[in-house]
């Protein structure tokens, strides 16, 4: 079988997520790790793995089936999932949920003018969660969704936090309040507010002679990320951060409250959950699996940019079909 050869651009958690999926993964592997550091600089995971310099990043276009984007949601992938799409099928996690319709329409003009497919927001929320919120409202068309993350790291957020001036290391935890769940779990139905389903807490080392009353209210003023929720910021010494905070749990639930009968009378709740000891490497693997089927895809002839919507589920998966109806179905 010919593996899929597989280009990591950024070297972050989610990267070294993606690496050690790879290892794994029977139909896979791991042509080079591009980098806007020194590639000298960078000390990957994989021996005998190249680490090539964004410049250089075109005279791969041949060797590399899919390019999957390990770079900052924040900043970085609108810029570069723009432009990895003109050269590649790629496959990213860009998680700013009030952009995505945007970022999609950007990608999609990219990838078609290459002839490439470019799957967009990719891991589990949004990624697996979004589909989870798909189905259920399709199944009970009559009733409420919820979603609820943490305890747990944000990646994107963090991310976001170590982008503010002034911030040398930087973590977010999203914690969902108890009371919202509880009451959605019951089957009740609230009209609930960003803020009314979970508080924001961030960790923050400070470089020397920072600002830290702006580093506060430049993280809780930023839009779509902090300024729709409450959100503490606790500034604090890099022992501590390395001691206390280096890694990285998350989870969390897609709940549906619906009804059927013509009277509503019969109540039904969907359920999806998730808890994750290792955010990145979890991500990392759902990045891969989509990897996986943007080569798929774009072997059959599809092009443009697209979501976790319009991705066959067979094409997930290293087996064939066949073997996936005849044993999971």
């Amino acid at each position: 079988m010919e593996k899929i050869r597989i280009g990591i651009a950024g070297y972050g958690n989610i990267a070294r997520g993606v690496e050690t999926a790879i290892k794994t993964s029977p139909d896979t592997e791991l042509v080079a790790v591009f980098t806007r550091r020194k590639p000298e600089d960078l000390m990957i995971n994989s021996p005998g793995v190249k680490v090539v310099n964004f410049s250089q990043v075109e005279e791969y276009k041949d060797t590399v089936d899919v390019m999957i984007l390990c770079t900052g949601s924040a900043k970085d992938l609108p810029v570069h999932g723009v432009e990895f799409a003109k050269l590649f099928n790629t496959v990213d996690s860009y998680d700013n949920h009030a952009q995505i319709p945007q970022y999609l329409r950007r990608v999609n003009e990219s990838a078609l003018s290459s002839g490439k497919v470019s799957i967009i927001s990719i891991g589990w929320d949004p990624g697996l969660f979004s589909i989870m919120r798909m189905i259920s409202e399709a199944v009970l068309p009559e009733g409420s969704s919820y979603t609820f993350w943490g305890r747990g790291v944000s990646q994107g957020h963090s991310d976001a936090i170590r982008r503010v001036k002034g911030v040398k290391y930087g973590i977010q935890y999203t914690i969902p309040l108890e009371k919202a769940v509880e009451a959605v779990r019951r089957g009740e139905t609230p009209n609930l507010s960003a803020r009314d389903k979970h508080m924001r807490e961030c960790y923050v080392v400070c470089e020397e002679g920072a600002d830290k009353s702006k580093i506060e209210s430049d993280i809780k003023n930023m839009p779509d990320y902090f300024a729709p929720y409450d959100t503490k910021v606790n500034f604090i010494s890099e022992e501590e951060f390395k001691e206390n905070h280096s890694k990285m749990p998350h989870g969390g639930l897609v709940i549906r409250n619906g009804t059927t009968g013509e009277e509503k009378q019969n109540k039904h709740i969907m359920e999806f959950s998730l808890k994750l000891d290792s955010n990145p490497e979890f991500t990392g693997s759902v990045l891969l699996a989509y990897a996986r089927a943007a080569y798929k895809m774009n072997l059959e002839g599809m092009m443009g940019a697209k979501t976790i919507f319009d991705v066959p589920l067979f094409y997930l998966s290293p087996r064939y079909r066949e073997d996936l109806v005849k044993e999971l179905l």
